[in-house]
């Protein structure tokens, strides 16, 4: 391989896509460098889309470690994150990991923590608002200084990690609800759907995005811009169907 082996992941990604494209394409096998997901509604069918999967992988001298193996269950973890038929949650024992640390002292401590936050974005209500200050002293032409207004929106995006809440799965078969506002600080949305849970309707968010301003007060034509934006990036949720879009 061109530049040696470090483009073995991506070419190895590249080669197994080429293995199962028609599982792929039908949406309920999940491919990440090795791990493997394969979902499915029912036992019998898991059972039917697993021998399908293994066949292939046995056909082109793919090999896996049943020790590595999980088989038949409704929760799973994948990514840093808890996943299930019905929602997406953060991996805890990943987040307190990071908690523990002290205060970053210096800008690559302050970016390490910016950056663990941040994969974590879509579970994070304003995440970009609250993260405003930190970034701005990770500048080069900024002098790294932890004032409290910094402590303070640190202890928030700490605080967030530990509360975000679990995302719902899309129900492809209802509404989806989005909700915008907007502040001096920036923008924030949510992408929401009422969901049967335990029983009874409950409302809940299906992802969080969110932007910095520098504005000194809310820029409406700026949110109504964004939320067309926001609407087009996440087309992949509500392009099927129509969504109800609150002002």
């Amino acid at each position: 391989m061109p530049f040696g082996i470090k483009n073995a992941p991506s070419n190895y990604q590249r080669m197994i896509n080429t293995i199962f494209p028609p599982e792929l394409s039908e949406g309920w096998l999940i491919i990440y460098i090795n791990d493997i997901i394969i979902c499915s509604d029912s036992w019998s069918l898991h059972l039917e889309r697993l021998a399908r999967v293994l066949d292939k992988a046995t056909g082109v001298n793919i090999k896996n470690s049943l020790k590595k193996c999980s088989f038949g269950f409704e929760e799973l973890k994948s990514l840093g994150h808890i996943v299930s038929g019905l929602s997406l949650g953060i991996k805890k024992n990943k987040v307190k990991a990071v908690l523990l640390k002290p205060i970053p002292p210096n800008k690559k401590e302050m970016m390490s923590f910016l950056g663990f936050a941040s994969s974590y974005r879509k579970h994070l209500k304003d995440f970009a608002i609250l993260a405003k200050s930190p970034y701005r002293i990770c500048d080069q032409q900024t002098v790294f200084e932890m004032t409290q207004e910094r402590i303070k929106a640190y202890e928030k995006i700490r605080k967030a990690l530990t509360e975000a809440p679990l995302l719902l799965m899309p129900d492809w078969n209802i509404p989806f609800k989005f909700y915008l506002d907007a502040c001096g600080d920036g923008l924030g949305a949510a992408l929401q759907q009422v969901q049967i849970i335990d029983d009874k309707p409950t409302e809940g968010p299906v992802c969080y995005i969110s932007r910095k301003s520098n504005q000194p007060k809310p820029d409406m034509l700026q949110a109504r811009c964004s939320a067309y934006v926001w609407y087009g990036n996440l087309r992949n949720y509500i392009i099927i169907l129509m969504a109800v879009v609150l002002k």
